[in-house]
């Protein structure tokens, strides 16, 4: 005869489950918490919480989504963290990437008795994260899960739709992640790391999976992803702009200026993988098969953010963060300045895609996508820095100055007119 089991009972497990997770962590637990690419501005609204570095964002995952990564590790104990502004935190962070489609990671390593929030925050978190949260969370990994979070989606269970329930994946190994997500621009605490090699050395019947990737092959002549824009050329008979480039812009001016959230929706994983395939083997592409005009605006995205180094190059990403320093009334003729040291092909392609944005934004009545949705959107798929990934605290001037490229296209680009330059 099954019993039932009280809630009450439950959370007393939970906790019983958490302990034990405990005394398993003990032996690695460092000596200082884990501080991750933490936000350092104190003028941020949230600074109190933001500097611990529990929450990132970071470039999309392989179906062109935003991922927002939550690391337990980076929690401090109880005393030292107002939970309720946490969730406000939280709110506040997601509120500006929830109309987009959107990936959570959570790193469930480091949570612990000291720094956990009450069973009832979680329970008000669920309640207050409503409809505009869920709908566009398309997955949710939940990486070295234990039998407390088993526990946990126990007792969540009565509160929590199937449709919802659906999101949820269990991720037992770092490298099980890369199959989802471009794991070189996941921002993972070392702990985290060091709590994952620690898990695959002890797994029994064998050695633990590697987290390495076997080395690349030499691309095709004809290959256009994860490529440079000096591959393409060269292979291309010095074409300015790349075909996916090209054709994806084409497409979306004649179909895809009036739809509503274009670039803000994502595609399915395999569709967008036979696509880069065929333009990879130098196949003609005809989107007008697939039916759905968001499949070229992944395609376009996914374009830029597999170029080996991003449109606004390496070198110019420091200054492109510190255009939050500059006063207002001269950051327009600031990032005039930065985008025209670009070399003559990286500004062509540049200038090609913002006139195009910029034709988007104006649209923006119909498509809901103004200068500022869009910097949100390209922002992380034009620069980033040479090593990791682009953190939370620069988002901010990183979104600023792509939202003056496409804001101000006319006065930015408008003094440099390279002989070869074509406009869309």
């Amino acid at each position: 005869m099954s019993m039932m089991i009280s809630e009450n009972d439950l959370e007393q497990l939970a906790e019983i489950e958490l302990q034990r997770d405990e005394e398993e962590q003990e032996e690695e637990q460092p000596a200082a918490r884990t501080r991750n690419d933490a936000i350092t501005d104190t003028s941020h609204p949230y600074y109190d919480v933001a500097r611990h570095g529990i929450l990132q964002v970071t470039g999309d995952d392989n179906y062109g989504r935003k991922l927002i990564i939550f690391s337990s590790c980076c929690m401090p104990p109880s005393h030292q963290l107002n939970h309720r502004r946490l969730l406000e935190y939280l709110k506040y962070t997601l509120d500006q990437y929830v109309e987009s489609d959107y990936t959570v990671v959570y790193f469930h390593y480091g949570l612990r008795s000291s720094n956990k929030p009450s069973l009832r925050w979680l329970r008000d978190a669920y309640k207050e994260f409503d409809r505009k949260y869920k709908k566009n969370l398309k997955a949710l990994y939940v990486v070295h899960p234990t039998n407390f979070i088993k526990i946990i989606w126990n007792i969540f269970k009565p509160l929590i739709s199937h449709k919802f329930g659906k999101k949820l994946t269990y991720v037992n190994y770092l490298a099980e992640l890369r199959d989802h997500l471009d794991y070189d621009q996941l921002i993972v605490p070392p702990d985290v790391k060091r709590h994952d090699e620690k898990l695959r050395a002890s797994q029994k019947g064998g050695p633990p999976p590697s987290i390495r990737v076997p080395p690349p092959r030499p691309p095709l002549p004809t290959q256009q992803f994860g490529v440079s824009l000096q591959y393409i050329r060269d292979k291309n008979n010095g074409v300015l702009i790349p075909t996916v480039v090209s054709q994806t812009v084409s497409y979306l001016q004649q179909k895809g200026l009036h739809t509503e959230g274009i670039f803000r929706r994502s595609a399915r994983v395999q569709l967008i993988k036979d696509i880069k395939k065929l333009y990879n083997l130098g196949k003609p592409v005809n989107f007008d098969e697939y039916g759905d005009v968001h499949v070229p605006a992944v395609i376009l995205k996914t374009f830029l953010r597999e170029l080996p180094e991003p449109l606004l190059t390496f070198a110019l990403y420091d200054q492109i963060l510190d255009i939050t320093r500059v006063e207002s009334c001269l950051r327009v003729s600031t990032c005039k300045g930065i985008v025209e040291s670009l070399a003559e092909p990286n500004y062509i392609v540049l200038k090609y895609l913002v006139c195009f944005l910029n034709m988007v934004s104006q649209k923006s009545i119909d498509n809901k996508m103004s200068s500022s949705n869009l910097a949100c959107v390209f922002g992380v798929n034009l620069a980033r820095p040479p090593q990791g990934s682009v953190s939370l605290s620069a988002l901010t001037p990183l979104n600023i100055f792509t939202e003056l490229l496409v804001e101000h296209y006319h006065t930015v680009f408008g003094c440099r007119h390279p002989a070869s330059q074509v406009l869309p």
